[in-house]
């Protein structure tokens, strides 16, 4: 029974800090040392939009380190002996893979790849998430902010 609750507490664990990870990558967030610095500002107009997917994330510790813990536990309860710790060791790796793949699925989000006709008749393309299932429009008018190599795009 203790190796069944180890094994919740381990599960839970990685779902929970799976859940806190953040997409970071639409036009409204900003990472701390963005805060109070000048921006370009540039206006333009709507080509085309087309939806993509913003690949996951699988290069953390927490997937792989909680599917490891994981099926190290799991792999524990299987034989006794060195069958045992070779049944652990095989767990802990083939959970570790597994948690990897869970974490990049889970950090994947909703993108939009917008075209976009500066002022200055130069076309651009930026790739951002999407944000509550709103995609921006061809003809829209939208604000590009741009800062250290990073492009927003707002309203």
């Amino acid at each position: 029974m203790k190796k069944y609750s180890l094994l919740a507490v381990a599960l839970l664990s990685v779902l929970f800090l799976g859940a806190c990870a953040t997409g970071g990558l639409t036009g409204d967030s900003y990472t701390r040392e963005d805060a109070r610095k000048v921006q370009e500002v540039q206006f333009g107009d709507v080509i085309s939009v087309r939806p993509v997917v913003i690949e996951g994330n699988s290069e953390g510790v927490v997937g792989s380190l909680g599917g490891g813990i994981i099926g190290g536990i799991v792999g524990s309860t299987v034989g006794d002996g060195s069958g045992r710790a070779l049944a652990t060791a095989i767990g802990a790796i083939a959970g570790g893979i597994a948690g990897q793949t869970i974490q990049e699925k889970t950090t994947r989000r909703q993108g939009q790849e917008v075209s976009i006709r500066m002022e200055s008749g130069k076309t651009i393309s930026v790739v951002q998430e999407v944000v509550a299932d709103k995609f921006f429009r061809a003809g829209e008018r939208v604000r590009l902010l741009k800062l250290k190599g990073v492009t927003r795009i707002s309203y």
